[in-house]
């Protein structure tokens, strides 16, 4: 603990990076061989999360981050480095660091450069191959809780899925879903979760549903700056998902007209079928959302400024999993 203490400057605010549900967020660094904590500027930088000792997200939900980013390994996971705990109720996790912040900020702060559409598509792929990694395992995993904010953005753009601390593992044999408390974030939480607790890998679909509509609109999920107005993103959308004559009038205008407008009316026709009342009428992420965003993926010109991902990218090589010295 000491030595994270003083890789991050103490935790001070000139290592500060944001504030989430887990706790704060600073910015450190370890030996590039070892994994060892160094000085700052010394070695790589990596995102270190503290937990408030009062958070909602206590004990449990960071061993949910601690078992599944600590065994499970793809391109479009957030890289959990190490974890420390100490007796004084002192618990971090080590991330990698991802240098363009979350996808809710290149959406929806207006000092931050507009995404292209090559890159929106791009991210959308990404992460749906994160998602259909999860949903594809000989025991599906859950996200639980996919929103903009939980989409984080390396150098190169690349999208990776992180915060797994409401993860959970789905359901088994030939049950359809597993029931639980509802936990989760408005506006993204599909309705039959939010009514019954019922949660199932077409939860998270819903949620994708949701993400590709912030993808395509600009808007949040759910504009708390209005207050008690404030209208559900997917309420506003819906009517205009199906007529594709409709699909122009909802798109980001940071975009400046510059998308093909039919693979606007693509995105916007998987997108309701993401949100569709129904679960069982929803799409599956590895044999039905994933081929369709690589197809328009395809179709796009590919943006300089961002990478490209593809079904024959190679698989992510990670270092074992090691917990840093407490």
């Amino acid at each position: 603990m000491a030595e994270l203490r003083a890789s991050t400057k103490n935790f001070g605010s000139n290592s500060y990076l944001g504030e989430g549900g887990f706790g704060c967020v600073y910015k450190g660094w370890i030996d590039e061989v070892t994994l060892a904590p160094t000085k700052p500027g010394v070695g790589k930088m990596v995102a270190i999360k503290k937990l408030k000792k009062e958070s909602f997200q206590g004990h449990k939900e960071w061993l949910a981050e601690v078992t599944y980013l600590g065994q499970l390994h793809h391109e479009n996971l957030v890289k959990l480095v190490g974890y420390c705990s100490d007796s004084d109720s002192n618990k971090l996790l080590v991330y990698e660091y991802m240098l363009r912040g979350s996808l809710e900020n290149h959406l929806f702060r207006s000092e931050l450069t507009p995404l292209s559409w090559a890159m929106r598509v791009n991210i959308a792929v990404d992460v749906a191959r994160g998602l259909s990694f999860l949903h594809g395992l000989e025991n599906p995993i859950i996200f639980r809780d996919l929103k903009s904010s939980n989409v984080l953005l390396a150098g190169d753009y690349r999208a990776k899925l992180s915060d797994f601390g409401l993860a959970r593992n789905g359901p088994t044999g030939d049950k359809s879903h597993v029931s639980t408390r509802v936990i989760g974030t408005r506006g993204y939480a599909a309705p039959e979760y939010v009514a019954t607790g019922h949660l199932s890998v077409k939860s998270d679909v819903y949620s994708f549903g949701v993400v590709l509509l912030e993808l395509l609109t600009g808007r949040r999920a759910l504009d708390a700056a209005r207050g008690a107005t404030a209208e559900m993103l997917v309420d506003w959308a819906r009517p205009h998902l199906g007529d594709r004559r409709k699909v122009n009038r909802i798109m980001d205008t940071r975009l400046g007209g510059q998308y093909p407008k039919k693979q606007a009316q693509d995105m916007a026709a998987l997108a309701l079928r993401c949100l569709h009342h129904d679960p069982k009428h929803r799409p599956a992420m590895p044999d039905d959302v994933l081929p369709q965003l690589h197809q328009l993926q395809q179709n796009t010109k590919p943006s300089s400024s961002s990478s490209s991902s593809s079904s024959s990218a190679p698989a992510h090589r990670s270092r074992p999993f090691q917990a840093l010295a407490s």
